[in-house]
């Protein structure tokens, strides 16, 4: 699992590659599953929440990106 609060500390790339093997390990999970292979259905539902934090913290980025932009354009 991943706390939000060392997300927060990735570089942006370094973040996105962490999002990137994220998807693949969900998708590898739900195949796992739809053949009868999962030993631990849990494991699906962490991994979702950590995509959510990931998302997150990317979109935080995103509009902290944005409302400098538009306090530089103001100003």
């Amino acid at each position: 699992m991943a706390a939000a609060a060392a997300l927060r500390e990735l570089a942006d790339d370094q973040l996105i590659n962490q999002l990137g093997e994220a998807k693949r390990e969900l998708f590898n999970l739900r195949f796992q599953f739809a053949t009868g292979q999962l030993t631990n259905p849990a494991r699906i539902t962490q991994v979702k929440r950590d995509i959510a934090r990931m998302n997150t913290v990317l979109r935080e980025r995103e509009i902290a990106a944005a409302e400098a932009l538009v306090a530089e354009e103001s100003s």
